[in-house]
């Protein structure tokens, strides 16, 4: 029996942690006939920002990053955070608004990045399969 490789190991953990993470597509309902509807507002109301967080991703939560948005004396501050028990990385004083941009903005970071990380280290698996298959070294 051939040995495996740690990396195939741990590509398929993250796969199958994004495949859970993965909703099914919403299943379409039949159209009704239109129905009166009070005037929605254009715009939905403002986010709160005290409390507003997102979390990174990641295979382990020791590792993912969280960032939430706290209010102090009218002023907003981002803490960033990795894992659960990690002091936090201050950022601020800033508006409501430019709080709340921020932690998305860090967030769409981490997911691109995490992108990248995944599609590289799939490249990498792939070629030492090949070369695993070809009998040859890597």
């Amino acid at each position: 029996m051939s040995q495996s490789d740690p990396t195939d190991n741990a590509l398929a953990a993250i796969a199958s942690i994004l495949d859970e993470q993965q909703a099914p597509p919403p299943i379409e309902k039949p159209q009704a006939e239109p129905v009166a509807v009070e005037e929605q507002p254009a715009s939905p109301p403002p986010l709160e920002a005290h409390g507003y967080s997102k979390v990174g991703p990641g295979p382990m939560a020791a590792l993912r990053f969280k960032w939430t948005v706290r209010e102090q004396d009218g002023q907003y501050y981002v803490d960033e955070t990795i894992g659960e028990n990690s002091k936090p990385l201050v950022s601020g004083p800033m508006v409501r608004e430019a709080a709340i941009k921020f932690v998305d903005d860090c967030e769409a970071d981490a997911h691109q990045r995490f992108e990248v990380l995944k599609q590289e280290m799939s490249s990498r698996a792939a070629v030492a399969s090949l070369v695993r298959e070809e009998g040859g070294e890597i």
